[in-house]
């Protein structure tokens, strides 16, 4: 890539457990169909971009930011109840030490307390959407975990620290869902997708604010928002966008996926 560009960043949903490898999909073929194609799509425009990826999942929360970096990286297979072979799937993503270590010194300027887990693996997280965006594992993977608290201002400052990786080639992706509530989405009830709704509506509206530091006082505020806790009774799978926000810097965004999820609203975000 040309040194001056500067990569967007992603907020991804990244879906239900191994969903990409599930013939019925979760009875959604149709909804899991389309996120599958815009992750392909997604992959195919950036893999020859690209000098690495650094991922930062909803399933992942430490103490203070860690960084899983691995020379021979592992898959955690963090999801229950599934076939046997969704345990055994590999995908060949390579580790990037010398990335590692910038994240970590990016971090540390910024004040943060930083770890390493050379042991974890990828979770589902992060090793299902990079499957299917990047099936050969054209670039190396680095994986930054979320802090424990999930403070969204804390969230947002450590990803303005890694603004900088942006023009270095370096993919940053959050992988999370805008609407993360279990009971809504087993339901079949008309009360989750009203609620998934109301708050894709608001958080599109807000992602989508001209000004950088409006937009990013809106997220710190969440919960106000309608059916905000409807819509996340955690908010472990909203913070990667928070880290997204602060990467962007003062680069404005768009909603560059929308569609349903059984029944559910879901979007995700290219910033930049």
């Amino acid at each position: 890539m040309n040194d001056s560009e500067k990569l967007p960043a992603y907020f991804l949903p990244h879906g239900g457990g191994p969903w990409h490898v599930m013939d019925d999909a979760f009875g959604d073929p149709e909804g899991y169909g389309k996120l599958k194609k815009y992750l392909e799509d997604l992959g195919k425009n950036y893999k020859d971009r690209i000098n690495a990826v650094l991922v930062i999942s909803g399933h992942w929360e430490e103490p203070v930011p860690t960084i899983y970096s691995s020379e021979s990286p592992a898959l955690f297979y963090d999801y229950y109840g599934f076939p046997e072979f969704t345990y055994k799937l590999n995908w060949p993503a390579k580790g990037d030490a010398e990335l590692a270590s910038e994240v970590e010194g990016l971090l540390k300027s910024s004040g943060f307390s930083t770890d390493r887990d050379e042991r974890r693996g990828y979770d589902h997280g992060s090793f299902v959407p990079l499957m299917v965006a990047f099936p050969n594992a054209d670039a190396p993977v680095v994986q930054l975990s979320l802090i424990k608290g999930l403070d969204p201002r804390f969230h947002i400052k450590m990803g303005k620290a890694l603004e900088p990786l942006r023009k270095e080639g370096v993919l940053i992706i959050g992988s999370g869902m805008s609407y993360h509530n279990m009971q809504g989405f087993m339901s079949e009830s008309l009360t989750g997708a009203s609620a998934s709704k109301q708050f894709d509506e608001w958080l599109t509206r807000s992602v989508e604010k001209n000004n950088a530091i409006e937009r990013n006082e809106l997220l710190v505020n969440w919960e106000r928002a309608p059916k905000a806790r409807e819509s996340h009774p955690r908010s472990e799978h909203l913070a990667p966008l928070f880290v997204i926000a602060g990467a962007a810097g003062d680069d404005t965004a768009i909603s560059d996926y929308s569609g349903l999820l059984m029944g559910i609203n879901i979007s995700g975000y290219k910033f930049g």
